[in-house]
């Protein structure tokens, strides 16, 4: 169901009434959210996540029994987690909220116009989720195809749904000038900055269309539209120079591949 047509579930756990009570009247003001549940204690709403579907959780940090800190972490271990938005008294626990992949970060007593701003910053965030199961859904099912038909060629990109931490973004393949290795990831070199996404270079090289890109080195994968010159280096390594500016290197391996772009 579209999240333009149905409510925005959310639930609430602080071990405080007062934190509790004030959060509640503030998304009154908010009616596309629906708050299902108060907890004040972390225990219990674990287990009602992992019976309930949830769009968001609202959470203390600073709580007797257990942290909210340790809640969230086992909260990103959900199949399916909610995108998580503390809630605390303290400022010094940003780092810690951000490294178990929370979407926002709200001191109390909650500014008004803030808090809008990060309801309106999850309500994105979740559009892009929505976004990122379809595509993920459309990958899942060409792999099971592929599976079934192994003759099948592997279905070309068009885009790639990068995430980070509280983000997810669509990225489309006309907008990458080049593509580079570092370790698990590649990074995508746009006009304008550069992007980590988890796969490696290989498996990108399968699925990327063969008239649009050119691999040049084990680390390295290239626009043909790019390409601006050939170039030997002192020590008779080959480099390429590309529109954008970048310098990227050329292997024994594919320098025949990259020769013949000039020849054409």
């Amino acid at each position: 169901m579209n999240l333009h047509t149905r409510p925005i579930t959310c639930i609430i756990v602080d071990d405080e009434e007062h934190g509790r009570t004030t959060l509640r009247y503030a998304l009154e003001d908010h009616t596309q959210w629906k708050l299902l549940h108060e907890f004040d204690q972390p225990e219990l709403a674990r287990q009602f996540l992992k019976q309930n579907s949830v769009d968001v959780v609202f959470l203390d940090i600073q709580m007797p029994k257990e942290n909210g800190i340790s809640l969230a972490r086992s909260i990103s271990a959900l199949p399916q987690p909610p995108l998580i938005i503390f809630v605390t008294a303290y400022n010094s626990h940003a780092l810690d909220a951000f490294a178990v992949h929370a979407l926002d970060y709200v001191l109390k007593p909650c500014n008004p116009k803030r808090f809008a701003e990060t309801l309106q910053h999850a309500q994105d965030m979740l559009e892009q989720k929505h976004g990122y199961a379809l595509a993920l859904q459309h990958a899942l099912s060409n792999i099971e195809q592929s599976a079934a038909d192994p003759t099948k060629p592997t279905p070309e990109l068009s885009q790639l749904v990068v995430r980070s931490v509280g983000a997810m973004e669509c990225i489309a393949l006309d907008d990458v000038l080049w593509f580079s290795s570092a370790s698990n990831y590649v990074e995508l070199h746009l006009a304008k900055r550069s992007v980590l996404h988890r796969m490696t270079l290989t498996d990108l090289e399968k699925r990327l269309p063969s008239h649009s890109f050119l691999r040049t080195h084990r680390t390295a994968i290239v626009r043909i539209t790019q390409i601006r010159q050939l170039s030997i280096l002192k020590d008779g390594s080959y480099q390429l120079h590309l529109h954008c500016g970048d310098k990227v290197p050329v292997s024994e391996r594919y320098l025949e591949q990259v020769r013949q772009h000039f020849n054409s």
